[in-house]
């Protein structure tokens, strides 16, 4: 079972990007962030036409989140419970047994900012959801758009950004307190190559001098754990004409 989020950076432009990816990949189920679209306006049928069942969840111009499944997905949640947001940034399903939870993290903007209480805000509300939903569904993932860089290693200037919005240290401690929940980086699983990021700014030609971060995460449950096979950034995507700033990360599970 191949699980992968994609930041695709408004999906009415990045639609067929989108669909050649999964043409490419057919992956068994993608959470997407930044789609930017209001509900009526998702590409349900494009999606279908690929193989695709779509759950969306949508604004005008900002945020959005959306899954997508080769298979039914069943207890469809928006946003986090109990977590009063105008901002829609979650969206979580069970798929195949494996319970999917598709977040696109807060970006936080400054660390003096109301931007960023929002970001403790909303991760401290995740944290308080996640232990319930755990314990309801343990073959859990947690996927999408963190707008936090957990480690040096995952910063292309550890120096230069340090204390910076991505990097704080409240930001890296609400990320260990994700995992405090028995959830695990998959990513960090395997061995990497060094200056792995999975975001570059479309500035001063980032992508082209690879200084990026690793922003798009994927944890999953200690109980899968084992049965993670390979957790992988996919660049090609970055490199297409008008591309999103975000590449896809892809996680594989051998459940049988």
């Amino acid at each position: 079972m191949q699980i992968a989020t994609w930041n695709v950076n408004s999906l009415g432009v990045r639609l067929p990007h989108l669909l050649d990816w999964l043409a490419a990949h057919p992956v068994d189920a993608l959470v997407l962030q930044e789609t930017k679209l209001t509900d009526d306006r998702f590409p349900h049928a494009e999606l279908q036409a690929a193989g695709y069942r779509s759950w969306c969840f949508g604004q005008k111009t900002y945020n959005g989140v959306a899954l997508l499944s080769r298979h039914e997905a069943v207890d469809i949640v928006h946003n986090i419970p109990g977590f009063d947001d105008e901002q829609a940034r979650l969206i979580a399903g069970t798929v195949a047994g494996v319970r999917v939870v598709g977040g696109y993290f807060p970006n936080g903007q400054a660390p003096d900012s109301e931007k960023f209480v929002y970001k403790m805000r909303w991760l401290d509300a995740l944290r308080r959801w996640l232990q319930d939903e755990i314990a309801r569904h343990p073959s859990l993932v947690l996927l999408g758009d963190f707008n936090i860089a957990p480690e040096d290693r995952d910063v292309h200037d550890p120096v230069a950004w340090a204390g910076q919005i991505h990097c704080t240290p409240e930001e890296r401690a609400h990320f260990q307190g994700l995992q405090a929940l028995s959830l695990v980086d998959a990513f960090r699983l395997f061995e990497q190559p060094p200056k792995s990021w999975s975001w570059w700014d479309y500035r001063n030609l980032a992508f082209r001098k690879n200084q990026g971060l690793r922003i798009d995460h994927i944890l999953v449950h200690t109980s899968l754990a084992p049965h993670v096979r390979a957790c992988e950034i996919d660049k090609a995507p970055r490199k297409l004409e008008r591309p999103s700033d975000h590449a896809p990360v892809v996680l594989t599970l051998d459940l049988t």
